[in-house]
């Protein structure tokens, strides 16, 4: 499966055994409509594998994100001055070794890092903020699950 279908299309599982993990998502990020548009990088921020259409994140914005990643200060740097993702300034919410929430206004952005990859999406200001962390945490745990 490519990795645009992560962020695109959904995904049912007719049957599975419940003491194994499903061999592949439930659904994307967009497609369970908590998620309006979304991106998936490397690790590193270097490549983008997939990206909804017109959701564009400059290098510089995910170079900022992998920074954050591994910032271990008491206060991060993004925590105090906010963040960019598609043009856009977020100020942050929430910033840990894994996950990264930003707002601005109603709208806002949820990024988390598995082993090999960055999930990047954004919510609009009709969809609960909680309701698109867990869409994008599953699916990061889904990631790590398989050993992404």
């Amino acid at each position: 499966m490519s990795w645009q279908a992560y962020v695109d299309t959904r995904y049912e599982v007719t049957a599975h055994d419940a003491s194994r993990p499903p061999t592949y998502a439930q659904s994307s990020l967009v497609a369970t409509g908590n998620i309006d548009k979304a991106a998936i990088f490397n690790s590193e921020g270097t490549s983008a594998w997939a990206a909804s259409a017109g959701f564009t994140v400059a290098p510089a914005e995910i170079k900022a994100v992998v920074t954050s990643f591994a910032d271990n200060s008491d206060v991060k740097k993004v925590q105090s001055e906010g963040f960019h993702v598609a043009g856009e300034k977020f100020f942050t919410i929430k910033s840990d070794d894994r996950s990264l929430y930003g707002k601005k206004g109603k709208e806002g952005v949820v990024i988390v890092k598995t082993q090999q990859a960055i999930l990047v999406a954004h919510y609009p200001e009709s969809v609960q903020p909680g309701a698109a962390a867990n869409t994008v945490e599953q699916l990061g745990d889904y990631l790590i699950g398989v050993g992404y």
